[in-house]
């Protein structure tokens, strides 16, 4: 196993590094001409059913007059999410800057606290911006339940999709399958284990993790990332193409065969 940014495992898969990932759901349909497609393997995901706490846009003025975004690297899914709700709900589509949010570095170099700002992952619990210099905030989970009544899917399991219908595959999806329902019976222990470690408080951590993420995959989630690429689609973020969902069961039982929805 290799831990790496969300935004960097799709690549990592095409690549033939790893044979499956966990990767942005941008990239189950791409924004071009990427190499190999990819198949979902709807065997366990990161998600939301409302606020996230972890994917944020901060900003010095009102979110219908950001002109400029910049927008942490490590998750593509959450850039493009950002600008799909500045577009339905403010009417805005700012101009995209990369930002290294660790080191407040830009494409055109240091930035310390730019007018907006999007942040994901333990950043915004561990290292967030001073509440007075950003007065209007947003949670985007929650922001995207809000306009669609839907669920969110950030990352879910992907492989080639030249390799979607294989044995391989399909045993793999049953062991991460297996292991997401032992892991939604240990939550308590692995907060216990891994919170500090990551410097989050505990209690934080425990609603984080056993409230606010959601895990399991199903239809009111395909659904949703269904809606939410097409909605990308509309703006040219993605590829204008549907997700390619692995049917693992029936592999496994020897159909042999991929379901497309």
């Amino acid at each position: 196993m290799v831990a790496a940014a969300p935004s960097h495992i799709a690549g990592m898969v095409r690549a033939g590094q790893a044979d499956i990932g966990l990767a942005s759901i941008v990239d189950a349909v791409g924004c071009g001409d990427e190499g190999e497609p990819l198949a979902v393997l709807p065997v366990g995901m990161i998600g939301s059913d409302g606020a996230t706490l972890t994917v944020r846009l901060y900003s010095a003025v009102p979110l219908d007059e950001i002109e400029q975004l910049h927008a942490d690297t490590e998750s593509h899914t959450s850039v493009a999410l950002c600008q799909v709700v500045l577009d339905r709900v403010y009417g805005r589509l700012p101009k995209v800057v990369a930002f290294d949010a660790r080191e407040r570095v830009s494409v055109s170099g240091p930035v310390e606290w730019p007018s907006a700002m999007l942040l994901i992952g333990d950043k915004v619990v561990t290292d967030s911006p001073p509440a007075v210099r950003y007065p209007y905030q947003l949670d985007l989970g929650e922001a995207w339940k809000e306009l669609t009544g839907l669920p969110f899917v950030y990352a879910a399991w992907m492989c080639r999709a030249s390799e979607a219908g294989s044995g391989k595959i399909a045993a793999l999806a049953a062991v991460l399958d297996r292991q997401l329902r032992h892991n939604l019976t240990r939550l308590d222990w692995i907060v216990e284990q891994r919170a500090g470690e990551h410097l989050w408080p505990k209690d934080m951590a425990r609603q984080y993790v056993g409230e606010l993420l959601r895990y399991r995959l199903g239809e009111a989630e395909m659904a949703a990332a269904g809606r939410f690429l097409r909605e990308a689609a509309r703006l040219g973020l993605v590829g204008n193409r549907e997700i390619e969902w692995v049917d693992w069961r029936r592999v496994l039982t020897g159909g042999e065969e991929v379901l497309v929805v």
